[in-house]
């Protein structure tokens, strides 16, 4: 079996989406990790079957999302039209990730984290539990680290769910419920609003969660600090 091992220069990098639409969304929040350590990967997907060996006598691991992500920034890995597993499980979020490269997992998780790709370029997939869709890794050899620290930086354990909810109601207000009445004003017969505000009301809700779909504020993201090397949360480009 021959892999082809690229070294990749400890640094950081960005993972995740801002996005929380359905269309344009995808896993989040956006954060930044830092990698400390040295280690090489894989310069393509390996063949599970390949990978096995190596695997089992522990002589590589699975890459984790942090260390993939580091690699791809520094034009170190490549695919083709392969879906690659990573060592990441997750619940369809990252709160309460540790944030040094390590991978992420919980113990119900529901999605391994893998990476698709098309026409050289890769975009996030998860993959349910137990599934076959795959039969590519991403492999790892990690050069000088034994074990990582006990208490890490991590992303909060989860996001600002009071904050959401207060967008969602202006967004149903001023997307939805105000635009339907505005137009029952001008439109609807004479006295309809009177009598047809609760169907008014509930149309506008429908539509103000319609509009999730295509577009929703972006949420907080969280970068590292560059002196003190702690979790701040961030609107603006994380690097």
């Amino acid at each position: 079996m021959s892999v082809e091992w690229v070294p990749v220069v400890p640094g950081r990098a960005e993972i995740g989406s801002d996005n929380r639409s359905i269309l344009f969304g995808g896993i989040g929040p956006k954060h930044m990790v830092e990698i400390r350590h040295r280690y090489s990967i894989s310069k393509h997907p390996v063949a599970i079957s390949e990978a096995e060996k190596l695997l089992d006598s522990k002589e590589a691991s699975l890459a984790s999302e942090s260390e993939w992500k580091l690699a791809l920034d520094q034009g170190a890995i490549f695919g083709d039209k392969e879906i690659e597993k990573l060592s990441d499980c997750c619940k369809g979020y990252y709160w309460g990730k540790a944030l040094d490269g390590r991978s992420y997992s919980e113990d119900d998780w529901t999605f391994h984290i893998a990476k698709q790709w098309s026409s050289g370029k890769p975009t996030t997939r998860l993959l349910a539990k137990g599934s076959k869709e795959t039969k590519f890794v991403r492999l790892v050899k990690v050069e000088d680290i034994t074990e990582y620290i006990t208490n890490p930086q991590r992303l909060p354990p989860n996001g600002d769910t009071a904050r959401i909810l207060k967008e969602e109601i202006l967004i149903a207000l001023f997307v939805g419920i105000i635009p339907s009445f505005v137009w029952a004003y001008f439109n609807a017969s004479e006295g309809y609003i009177q009598t047809g505000w609760p169907g008014l009301v509930f149309g506008g809700l429908i539509l103000g969660l319609f509009s999730m779909i295509f577009w929703r504020p972006k949420t907080t993201s969280y970068r590292l600090g560059r002196n003190c090397g702690m979790v701040k949360p961030n609107r603006g480009k994380l690097l």
